[in-house]
Parts: C-alpha cells; structure tokens; sequence
C-alpha cells in the first residue's frame, strides 16, 4: 500500500492572472515547466560551476540524524568546503544536505544570473535560499516556520517531491511545539502498520528536474527527497492569510524559544516526550483503534 498522493498539476508556463486565479487564491500547488529559459542561470547554474565560484567557501550541512536536545535550532551537523561538498555529491551517496544556504549574501554575483519573477507576490528579496543533497538524501516531512509562500526552483538532478495541506496534519504524526513529523517515518517507503493514520493522508507527489518551478502554498507540508545530486532555490512571499501569518508570528517570537528553553530545562526527555506526544495526540485526535 502507498500513500494516497495525486500528481501535482504542471503548465508549460503561466501568466501572473492565472497563476493567482488557478493556485494562489484556492492554494493548490503546480510546477511551472518552462518559465527560466531565459535566465543566465538556467544554462550556467550546475555542480561544477558552483564549484568553481564558491569552492573556498564553508558551507553548513545537515544530515538525517534524529533531532538531539544539545542541538540549536537548525543547527548544522557539520561543515565543509564547497568544493569538497561537490566533490563528494559526484563521488558516492552521502546524507549531507546544504539547507537554507543564503550564498546570494557570500557570493553577491550570482544575483546577476536571476530575476524576480512577478507571480503577483511580493517575493522577500533579502533571503534568496540554496538547497544541496547528494543521492537517497532527504529532508523530514516539515513546513516552514513563516508559512511562506515558497517557489522551489530546481537546478540539475532530479528531486522527488510529496506536499501535504495544513488540513492533513492531524494524520501526519507531527511533533509538537515543533515543524516537523515523526523523523523515524520514512515517506518514500512508510510502515502503515507502525503509523496507520498516514494512510487517511491525502497529498500530492512529483519529480522536479532541471529548469522546473514547484509552487509550494502557504504552510504546506513538504519532504523532499534527492533522487540524484543536485541543487534548488527558494524564493519566498509572506503568507497572506491572517491566521497562517499569525501563526508564523507565533513560531518565530513563541515556539521557536519555548522549545530551546525546554530542551535546555529538561534535556533528551523533553525530545522523548514530544515524540510520544505525536502519537498519541495523532491517535486520539483521529479517532484511531490501534
């Protein structure tokens, strides 16, 4: 049995009108296919020549390892030369993930390589993000802390995609006071016997390669999983409704620090019992018999 995802509308292109007529306004997802051609990025941004522009750089990486009460929020798990970093995507599978990479603020020209598109947001211009991940790498099933609205666009490679509405997390497993799921949920593959509400879950799935925009709604759920190496970018918009912008005010000035305070206070127990939690709160807000 597999999860229960419908395949994520795709256009070629899209004009600002029917963008905001067709999926911003109901917030359903699409991959825009064809809508970079014309950027200097779309033909120079690969591994290599980030290699050759911001190899001596020291990036942060992530990996999959279970959240630790020592760590700070996202907080990296290790560090290394770009160069090295590419070296190693081409090299062998690796779990190391470059996430939320501001490399616009290190590497000021590769601005010149983009434009802001005019999807009818205003799109935050201060904190374009990189994302990096070498072969089977994935990231937990999570959604942002602002509730943006996110446009994922993605540079070589392939990258499997699964999204799930806010409306869905009460099958999801989710931690709280946190953003993410049950990290021993593996999505690609999931147990239904040991997490039997995912399968009320109702999603979306798909590929993106090389040149596709994924418009990702307001507070979407999202786990993304490297099928080969490869790289994206996100830009981002403030969430327009009222109570997802709220509750982007509330995680970034409330949750954020209750949370470090919590696992400073209580250490590992504190991590143990959000984990219970996402069980039982998942069962008994469903209903479950298990």
């Amino acid at each position: 049995m597999a999860l229960n995802l419908q395949d994520i509308p795709r256009v070629k292109t899209i004009t600002r009108e029917d963008f905001l007529k067709s999926y911003f306004n109901p917030q359903k997802p699409v991959v825009i296919e064809r809508f970079i051609e014309d950027w200097p990025a779309y033909t120079k941004w690969n591994l290599d020549y980030m290699k050759a522009i911001a190899g001596n750089i020291t990036i942060p990486l992530y990996d999959d390892r279970p959240v630790d009460y020592k760590d700070g929020f996202n907080e990296p798990h290790a560090k290394m030369k770009m160069s090295d970093y590419v070296d190693l995507l081409k090299k062998e599978p690796t779990k190391y993930r470059i996430f939320l990479w501001n490399a616009l603020k290190e590497i000021p020209e590769l601005q010149k390589d983009f434009s802001f598109p005019d999807f009818g947001l205003r799109l935050m211009k201060g904190v374009p993000m990189l994302f990096f991940g070498g072969r089977d790498s994935h990231t937990f099933m999570h959604y942002d802390i602002d509730l943006a609205n996110i446009f994922h666009f993605h540079f070589e490679g392939i990258k499997q995609i699964i999204l799930f509405d806010q409306k869905q997390s009460k099958y999801l497993y989710k931690i709280p006071h946190s953003l993410i799921t049950r990290e021993d949920i593996d999505f690609n593959n999931p147990d239904f016997e040991k997490w039997p509400m995912l399968k009320k879950a109702k999603g979306y799935e798909t590929e993106l390669r090389h040149g596709e925009i994924l418009y990702m709604p307001e507070g979407y759920w999202h786990y993304m999983r490297y099928v080969t190496p490869g790289f994206s970018m996100s830009l981002r918009a403030i969430a327009r409704n009222p109570k997802n912008f709220s509750k982007a005010i509330y995680n970034l000035l409330i949750m954020r620090n209750y949370d470090n305070v919590m696992r400073r206070l209580k250490g590992q127990k504190w991590i143990d019992w959000k984990n219970e939690q996402a069980i039982i709160r998942t069962h008994k807000n469903t209903h479950a018999t298990v």
